[in-house]
């Protein structure tokens, strides 16, 4: 239930964190070609698997696949290329970014290649989901990817998928966290047996240095969780994870913290009673944080 992100990650620091947190007990590793640290963190899991830390299998590594290889002829090249980057021959988990196609840019000219053209703009390309799912699932046929699943994506669309589906969505990640509960769409998940991932579980924090927290309280310091922290003997992180686990959701913080990232995996120690999950899951207010409608209206996925 506990993953460790690699969101944020520097490439300078990344193959070290990345072994010290499998060192510290983590099993599953959270990536992206977006994240720009690929290369890097195979090198951490290189080591790890050298010194007899762990076995391939005994990992279960996620990547997606970016906004720009949507179209099916761009799918498996870059999902080989991101393979590559690792040093692995398959991922656990593949998922699709976002439900956003945007025009191709060829890795050779620049990876990850991000929102925005070499001016600046965003430049949209008519990809269908339906394609770009259709090649995810040979990604399966062929090995390259034991599971697929979708992220950032609303109940709409996930029933759309659902509908030409020749292999089934087994997981969905998204933004999920006391500020936004997305309840309609965890419970719409469970009952399609999607798995759910949340990720920014420590709300606007995760954003502070990307001066996006959009003014909010830290959830760190509200009562709700403080006190849950208190009565528990629990860190407020640790509180906030386990507000999710606790609901059969998966989380993925990531730390550069020897001591935060054993706290982090170790959520799962003790229980929130009810009262403690209604007053946390009470402090919802609707605040995405990642919204990409914020770079380009034509991006709100979420409206």
């Amino acid at each position: 239930m506990v993953s460790f992100g690699l969101w944020k990650v520097t490439k300078s620091t990344c193959a070290e964190t990345v072994y010290q947190a499998i060192k510290a007990g983590y099993r599953l590793l959270d990536g992206a070609g977006d994240y720009g640290n690929e290369k890097e963190a195979g090198e951490g899991v290189r080591r790890a698997i050298q010194e007899g830390i762990v076995k391939r299998e005994e990992l279960f590594i996620t990547s997606k696949l970016w906004n720009t290889f949507h179209a099916r002829e761009h799918v498996k090249p870059i999902t080989k290329k991101q393979l590559g980057l690792w040093g692995i021959d398959y991922f656990d988990l593949f998922l699709v970014h976002f439900p956003i196609a945007l025009q191709y840019v060829d890795p050779d000219h620049r990876y990850p290649p991000e929102w925005f053209d070499d001016n600046g703009r965003v430049q949209l390309q008519n990809t269908p989901l339906q394609e770009t799912w259709g090649a995810m699932e040979e990604l399966v046929d062929e090995g390259y990817a034991k599971n697929i699943g979708l992220s950032n994506c609303n109940g709409s669309l996930i029933l759309d998928v659902l509908r030409y589906a020749r292999i089934m969505p087994q997981v969905l990640q998204v933004e999920l966290h006391p500020y936004l509960v997305q309840t309609a769409l965890v419970d719409l998940a469970k009952a399609l047996n999607i798995a759910v991932t949340a990720y920014s579980s420590f709300g606007p924090q995760g954003y502070l240095e990307l001066s996006m927290d959009k003014g909010a309280q830290s959830l760190l310091t509200r009562d709700a969780i403080t006190q849950a922290a208190s009565k528990h003997k629990k860190t407020a992180a640790q509180v906030l994870l386990r507000w999710a686990t606790q609901r059969g959701i998966a989380v993925i913080p990531k730390s550069n913290d020897a001591v935060r990232l054993r706290e982090n995996l170790q959520c799962d120690s003790f229980e929130l009673d009810e009262d403690e999950i209604k007053r946390i899951t009470a402090l919802n207010i609707n605040l995405r944080l990642n919204n990409p409608a914020e770079i380009d209206p034509r991006l709100a996925i979420f409206a």
